[in-house]
């Protein structure tokens, strides 16, 4: 034995076992985990569509798969058509396109589709026997593969947003691999897991979907001045007031001056969630916030005014801000109700499907730096009961609210519970390298 050789295989043999911290009673005592290249594990899928009609697909990181027409608003394969990967259900992709969930790239499987037709740009895969499809797919889930390729990142991403990555990195990343008895144990459950947080996901959507139509029920139809569906004390109360919003609140009020020396609460756009509620809070120093922020308080409306975010329902009812006082981006609109108005009546209805419509197609601005101007939520004509109506409703919607955030927070519980049983059950590949 070489020098060399010797060296190495002393090395092999200091490394810790590849064990995880949570094994299966039928897997206990049973050998370690083994380092697994995707060379050794997959056959590189390179077949071209041709003459074939399939759709053209994308991968947009947290989803999967999306037919291009959809991502893109058409299919943009073009020429390139003939020349893209042929997938079929089982095949895994890799979009070495960088995102925030997945800054060296994403992998998806591939179910449910038959076949479809892939970017030739895209590294296309299928794994041998001996490797379950859904095992390296939590892998791929949990990033596995992003925290090795980050090391052969040279530079950012090329003209055409792909990082430069090649094939020979790609396969060369590892995996680590358990008999496949044990592979199958780990799927199951995590897939059990999965259907789980599906579930409840659903139930989200249901609940979100309801609340929309109870308000298409409780506020009157374009052109109306009584909603179709009322509450009993409120029957035969006659027609609701309508008018801009102008008339019901101040638009972009003018900024209050503060002591230097108090704390105010500082709201970046990304603290605003798209379900209305202010996600996360720092706080400043009064005198350290630019002058060119937007001020607000406690119980004004706040509307991002850019896209894509106005469209997403960037908008919240800002509640406990300290000192009641915050600041935000400039690309922030504020509401701020008059007394004949109150601010979660007029929250409901900016936060509608029809306001955020109207607000697109009145966007003023090129690409990315379009923006919903000042005069568009002046103008916008709302309809207002009176004050014990609106808090009948408001009272109404807020309930709701309760009941998605709950849901929610249930779902965010399973996603979480998921995450920390991967990291008990998956071995710690920098613990098995020192």
């Amino acid at each position: 034995m070489s020098h060399k050789t010797k060296k190495t295989a002393m090395k092999e043999q200091a490394r810790p076992a590849l064990v995880p911290k949570l094994r299966f009673p039928a897997f206990q005592g049973a050998e370690p985990w083994r380092q697994v290249a995707l060379g050794e594990a997959s056959t590189p899928v390179t077949e071209r569509v041709g003459e074939r009609k399939l759709i053209p697909v994308s991968i947009s990181a947290g989803i999967g798969f999306v037919p291009q027409a959809e991502k893109f608003g058409r299919d943009i394969s073009g020429n390139q058509y003939q020349l893209y990967t042929l997938v079929r259900d089982g095949d895994f992709v890799y979009n070495k396109g960088n995102s925030l969930k997945f800054p060296e790239g994403c992998i998806y499987l591939l179910q449910s589709w038959g076949q479809v037709a892939a970017p030739n740009v895209f590294i296309c895969f299928r794994l041998k026997d001996g490797y379950s499809n859904v095992f390296f797919q939590n892998c791929f889930e949990a990033n596995l593969h992003g925290k090795q390729l980050k090391k052969h990142i040279t530079s950012g991403a090329r003209s055409n947003g792909l990082l430069n990555i090649s094939k020979d990195a790609f396969f060369g990343v590892q995996i680590p691999t358990p008999t496949l008895q044990e592979q199958q144990k780990i799927a199951d459950c995590l897939s059990s897991l999965d259907e789980l947080i599906a579930a409840q996901a659903r139930k989200v959507d249901a609940l979100k979907t309801h609340k929309k139509g109870l308000m298409q029920q409780l506020f009157p139809p374009e052109g109306e001045t009584q909603p179709r569906l009322r509450f009993p004390e409120f029957r035969g109360a006659g027609e609701w007031g309508a008018g801009p919003i102008s008339q019901f609140a101040e638009i972009n009020p003018r900024r209050e001056v503060r002591p230097d020396e108090v704390e105010v609460s500082f709201v970046p756009m990304n603290a605003v969630s798209e379900n209305g509620f202010l996600a996360v809070q720092q706080t400043r120093k009064y005198g350290s916030v630019k002058k060119g922020f937007t001020a607000f308080r406690d119980n004004d409306v706040i509307l991002a005014k850019i896209t894509p975010c106005f469209e997403n329902g960037k908008a919240a009812l800002v509640r406990a801000l300290k000192n009641g006082v915050g600041f935000g981006s400039t690309e922030f609109h504020v509401i701020r109700a008059k007394k004949s108005c109150l601010p979660e009546f007029i929250f409901a209805q900016l936060y509608s499907e029809q306001f955020r419509s109207l607000g697109k197609a009145s966007m003023t601005g090129t690409g990315g730096h379009q923006r919903v101007p000042a005069s568009f939520i002046e103008d916008y004509v709302i309809c207002v009961p009176g004050l014990p109506e609106q808090q009948r409703i408001s009272d109404c919607l807020t309930s709701f609210d309760g009941l998605i955030t709950a849901a929610n927070q249930e779902l965010d519980t399973f996603k979480t519970h998921k995450k920390g049983l991967m990291q008990q059950l998956f071995p710690s590949v920098k613990t098995a390298k020192e």
